[in-house]
């Protein structure tokens, strides 16, 4: 039986943007054994996906909150021994590091498949060009192609666990949502502050939801999420107050709601492929990151950025703009796309 590792650890949107490249690989190679190598927490939320047998979880560092595992961190060398323990046939290394490259050439896997960047081309048996400016979603399927592997589709998927769709059910009780409500999750966090649009705009837009249109607010996100939801600033009283999970759901958890709701309004950020992943509809605000690349796919997703002479910088410097890119998006254009979804 042929043995195949597929490497992509770390952050959400990207794990969830594999999804394809799993697809395919399968329909090439349906009786092989394909095992992943994923970060602890970021790797949950693609763990039901049937086209891999086993997840390795990666867990060597702390530098990351989606690095985080619940056991104690192992070497580099560690995960080289183990990895060559168990004699893969092949490695798609969809991570751009030289340390993913190094990893799989220091385990004796024969064939590296990966993009030529860093300088790390010599460590991999096929290199493969890394257009920066492709969906990357469609990058990973590069690799796919550059093995000589057919394409078949490119659709995005993801699958709930029964216990996560529970939990969300005993949590809609808890907190009297109804589930025949309009609902929506407004996420205005994001790992990086350049990418955040400002909070007294999302105060107003969740003005907007709960007074004009009705709709019940969610906040999702972790723990240390929650305090940003707690100092909104509303200027009107909420008809309908918001519900705030964040601590509250895993990010498994995250998915069985975000299947729930009606659509989704936020920052560029993984909740928003976690959302289109599942079917529901993305408003997605997007200011430094190379737009293309990183928007939420989807049919009926509505995605709204500046256009200005600085866009993408792709967080490669200081902003000297004060984040012109994001205070450019209005409350009015978030307005506007509401109102076509609803």
């Amino acid at each position: 039986m042929k043995k195949i590792l597929v490497v992509r650890y770390r952050f959400i949107g990207d794990m969830i943007l594999t999804v394809p490249f799993l697809r395919n690989l399968r329909y090439a190679y349906p009786d092989a054994r394909i095992d992943m190598l994923v970060s602890p927490n970021s790797g949950e939320v693609i763990e039901e996906c049937p086209y891999v047998d086993n997840f390795i979880f990666f867990d060597t560092t702390r530098k990351h909150r989606y690095e985080n595992g619940k056991n104690k961190k192992k070497s580099f060398w560690h995960y080289v021994s183990m990895l060559r323990k168990e004699k893969y046939d092949k490695a798609y290394v969809l991570k751009r590091s030289l340390s993913s490259a190094l990893l799989c050439y220091f385990s004796g896997i024969k064939e590296r498949i990966g993009y030529d960047t860093e300088n790390r081309g010599f460590l991999l048996t096929k290199k493969v060009e890394y257009d920066k400016y492709k969906h990357e979603s469609l990058c990973f399927l590069d690799v796919l192609a550059a093995d000589n592997i057919q394409i078949k589709d490119t659709y995005l998927e993801n699958w709930i666990n029964e216990e996560s769709k529970e939990k969300i059910e005993e949590l809609f009780k808890k907190y009297n949502i109804n589930t025949s409500q309009r609902k929506a999750v407004v996420h205005a966090t994001a790992t990086n502050k350049w990418k955040l649009w400002d909070i007294n705009k999302f105060a107003r837009i969740i003005e907007y939801l709960s007074n004009k249109k009705h709709i019940q607010v969610i906040f999702i996100g972790a723990l240390s999420d929650r305090e940003v939801y707690e100092k909104i600033n509303y200027i009107e009283n909420l008809e309908i107050p918001p519900v705030n999970l964040c601590g509250e759901v895993t990010i498994k958890d995250s998915l069985a709601l975000l299947k729930e709701v009606d659509f989704i309004v936020g920052n560029d950020s993984g909740n928003l492929h976690m959302a289109a992943s599942v079917g529901t509809k993305v408003i997605g605000l997007y200011g430094p990151m190379p737009f293309e690349k990183w928007k939420a796919p989807g049919d009926g997703n509505i995605h709204l950025k500046a256009n200005l002479p600085c866009m993408p910088c792709g967080l490669k410097h200081k902003c000297r703009y004060n984040k012109a890119c994001m205070n450019s998006i209005t409350v009015e254009q978030v307005k506007e796309a509401i109102d076509k979804l609803t």
